[in-house]
Formats: C-alpha cells, structure tokens, sequence
C-alpha cells in the first residue's frame, strides 16, 4: 500500500482544522496555509501508482496467505475478489487530475492570503476542507464513500461563499443548499438502491456483479438508480437545470474562491460522470443523455453569459457552457472522446481559474464587478490586462493556447464517432464564446473610464500577478505539448471505451 495516497486528503483536513483554530492568528495562519498549500501539487507528484485498502482489509486474491487457508467454497466464489474495505485507486489520470487540483488551490489560497488584509482562518479552513473532499471524491472506488465527501464538498462550497461577504452571499448560499437538500438525497437514494440489488457499495464489485450475471443488468430498479445518480450528477457540477444557481455561487464568492470553487465543480463532474460511464456504459440510454445534457449547457451557458453585466457572473455561465464540451468527450464513449474530453476538464480547470483571479483585479482595485461601471483600466495595469486578454484567448480555443488542442481532440473525435454535427456545434459556440469575452474585456479595459469611478488599491500584489504567469504557463505547455496530459488520460479512456478506439 502507498501511505501517500491518504494524505493527499489528510493533509487538506489537518491544516483545514489548524486554521480554524487559529483564527485571527495572522501571520502564523499565512505561514501554516502556504507551507501546507505547497504539498498539495507535491503529493501527487511524488507518490507511486496503487491501489490503498483502509484498515489493511484486502481482498483475498491479493492476501495469498490467508485464502492458502480457506475451503473453496470461499475461494472459488465472488467473495475472492470482494473487496471488504474503503478503496482508493491511484492511477496516472488520478496524478493529473491531483496535481492540477492542487496546483489550483495553492494559486487560490495564494492569492487570497494576500489579496485580503486579514487572513480568514475560516475561509482557510473551508477551502482545504473542500480540497480534502474533492481529492477523494478522486480517488475513492467506493460510491458511498463518494457520497460522504461529495456532501462535504458541498458545504465547504457553501461556506466559502457564507464567508465572503458579498452582497447577496447569504441568499444564494441558503437556495443552493436547499437544491442540495433536494438533489443529495435522491443520489443517495440511487446509491442505496444499488447496494440493494448488487449488495456492494464498491464500484469494482458492483460492475462484476452486473457483467457475470449475478444481477440482472436491465432491472427496473437499477435502471431507476440511474437516474437518481445522474440527478445528483447534475446538481453536483452545475448541468441544467442547476446551471443558474452554480454560475451564482461563482458570482457570490471572491475571486479566489471562485477561482476554486469552478475546480471543485469540474472535478465532480468528471469523477461522477467516470463512475456513470463505469457502471453503467452498458445503457445506451444513458451516454446519450449525458450528450443532451452537454449541447444544452454549452447553449445556455453561452447564452446566458451574453446577457450578463456581472464580470464574475460571466465568467460563472462560461465555465457552465464549457462542462458541456466535457461531458460531449464523455458522451461521445470512444477512446479519443473520453481522452478530449478529461483534456478538455484540465484545461477548463487551468482557464477558468486563470480568468477569475486575473478578472479578480479589476474587483481588488476598484471593488467593482458591473462591466457598466467600469472602464478605461488598461492604463491602470496593461500587463494584467493583457495576461486576462490571453486567458479569454484560451477559453475560446484559439491556438496555441490549451483549449485550442481539447476542442480539435473533440471535434476529431465527434467525426470519427459519426457526429460531425457536434463538431460543427462547438465551433460555433466558441466564436460566440470569444465574441462575448471581448465584448467585456473592451467594457472594462478600453472603453472610457466612468468620472465616478473609485480606484481603491492602485497597487495589485506581486503574488497574484504570479499567479497569473503560472496559469498563463500552463496553458502554453498544454498548447504547445498535449501529450503531457493525455499520455496521463489514455489508460482510464481505453478502459472506459471497452476498446473502441
């Protein structure tokens, strides 16, 4: 076993509770949250490939010793391969996924220490708890399991915003969490069904237990737990009809905080959507749902994104429209689809970060977010302005920037599987993406700027502009050499493809 792998979520929560305690404690909260946010890339970086079992409980074709021992009434059954304990699988797509989690969350929690004149240890404490939560939700094979953190993440989501003090933080937190209160149950629902039918809550037994026969796969009740976990799907990344109150959120946090928060929702996205595709691929019915889900994000995200006059709110609906670009690869249940769209997720992750703390700038200067009331900031700072010109260019998938690579993957990939009809959408929609972001950056860089416009900070902290030539490397690494993310990706698509290339 790889003791790394559970501190991957082990860390998060012990600095999570660290800050909480010392809240108000300035510099030794800063301290203990940059030293702790540092390891968060690190961890998946130096830890090996594997597989961990909680309590040491392994399975018993993996514990050659102990089944020596037993009849082959156990031995030559399912409860050979039963897996008895919470598992965590860490493979090469899990490293990628961690390390661009971390990576987000250290530039966030970065910036936030010193964007903010005070060091909340609450709101430390919400985003490693939230950290912690999604890197399990990552790693975990065990779907209650996921349930658990999936709450978690959740809340943590909540209080990032309740912490914030924007106006108007309290009422989208209080409908957000009664959504959740609908949403979370039913996936729970769907959870517990499957336990009832399968007997299991880990994935691996659960998907052997529908491919020998054990269970019969078209049951009615397993068809109907489907659907409940596609619901939960839906509310846990920001899929129609939960676009509106997640591009919300967004709005209702401070930069930063979005900056992580649209992390955490990719990330739901995918392991969830993974999990689905698992178990049940075999449905037809359920990768084209996950299509129609996406083209109506990618149409109402874009949509709505146009009609906004909130920066934050936005880039919020732009983020909702690019998940559907994602779950299109998922859909799509070919090898190179699946392979685009994980890039696609990366590169979202890495774009839309990079886009809510460089937009963040123009809320720390001038505590302004409404393009109608801003203007004429270029001369404040060119060289910000021209790094949130790139981010927009890479959300728009111009070359040769990162989103510029996914998008062609997926358009590659929807002819190849007979969809050319998809391709031609998501060219579309990325000239409307492109027009609406130069739209807003005209209104708040190059149009005049209003008499009544308040500079309040002139300076913007060396760190987020550091943050921003990060992000902007990252998307030119992923631009100019692909293959370092989807060397990662190409073993869990093959697996999830069942071979179709």
């Amino acid at each position: 076993m790889n003791l790394l792998i559970p501190l991957m979520i082990i860390v998060p929560i012990i600095c999570a509770l660290f800050l909480n305690l010392l809240h108000k404690k300035d510099r030794t909260i800063k301290v203990i949250a940059i030293l702790l946010a540092l390891t968060l890339p690190l961890l998946p970086l130096l830890a090996s490939y594997g597989v961990h079992f909680f309590g040491g409980y392994e399975p018993l074709t993996q514990n050659p010793a102990l089944s020596a021992g037993l009849p082959s009434l156990i031995t030559g059954t399912a409860l050979n391969t039963f897996h008895p304990a919470i598992t965590y699988s860490f493979q090469e797509a899990q490293k990628l996924f961690l390390f661009i989690l971390g990576l987000v969350a250290f530039l966030a929690i970065l910036v936030s220490l010193f964007e903010t004149r005070r060091p909340s240890g609450v709101y430390g404490f919400m985003m490693f708890m939230g950290v912690a939560a999604v890197s399990a939700l990552i790693l975990t094979d065990d779907i209650f399991n996921f349930y658990v953190f999936f709450e978690i993440a959740a809340l943590a989501t909540v209080g990032v915003v309740l912490v914030s003090q924007v106006k108007g933080n309290y009422e989208t937190a209080l409908k957000y969490m009664i959504l959740g209160s609908i949403a979370s149950p039913l996936l729970l629902l769907g959870i517990a069904l499957l336990l009832g039918v399968t007997g299991n809550v880990n994935i691996t037994d659960i998907i052997a237990s529908l491919k020998s026969g054990v269970v019969d796969p078209q049951n009615p009740v397993i068809l109907m737990a489907c659907g409940l976990i596609v619901f939960g799907w839906l509310y846990g990344s920001g899929l129609p009809p939960f676009h509106t109150i997640k591009s919300a959120i967004y709005s209702k946090a401070l930069p930063h905080g979005a900056a992580l928060l649209q992390a955490f929702s990719v990330f739901t996205f995918i392991a969830l959507g993974i999990i689905i595709l698992r178990i049940f691929s075999y449905l037809p019915l359920s990768q084209m749902v996950i299509i129609g889900v996406s083209l109506l994000a990618m149409i109402l995200g874009i949509t709505m994104a146009i009609l906004q006059t909130d920066l934050k709110r936005m880039i919020g609906f732009l983020a909702v429209g690019e998940l559907g670009y994602i779950g299109l690869g998922l859909g799509l249940g070919t090898a190179l689809g699946i392979t685009a769209g994980l890039f696609q997720a990366v590169n979202e992750i890495v774009i839309t970060a990079f886009l809510f703390i460089g937009f963040g700038t123009i809320y720390y200067q001038t505590g302004e977010s409404d393009i109608r009331k801003l203007g004429g900031l270029m001369v404040q700072n060119s060289k910000v302005a021209l790094l949130v010109l790139l981010a927009g260019f890479a959300m728009a998938g111009v070359p040769p920037l990162n989103a510029f690579q996914s998008k062609l993957l997926l358009i590659q990939a929807s002819i190849q599987a007979g969809l050319p009809e998809l391709g031609v959408i998501m060219i579309l929609l990325s000239i409307v993406t492109f027009m609406t972001f130069m739209k807003a950056f005209h209104a708040v860089y190059m149009k005049p700027r209003p008499l009544d416009l308040e500079i309040k900070n002139d300076k913007i902290p060396r760190v987020t502009i550091l943050a921003l030539f990060i992000f902007l490397i990252v998307c030119l690494v992923l631009g100019l050499f692909p293959q370092v993310a989807t060397d990662f990706l190409q073993g869990i698509s093959t697996s999830l493809a069942g071979g179709i290339p």
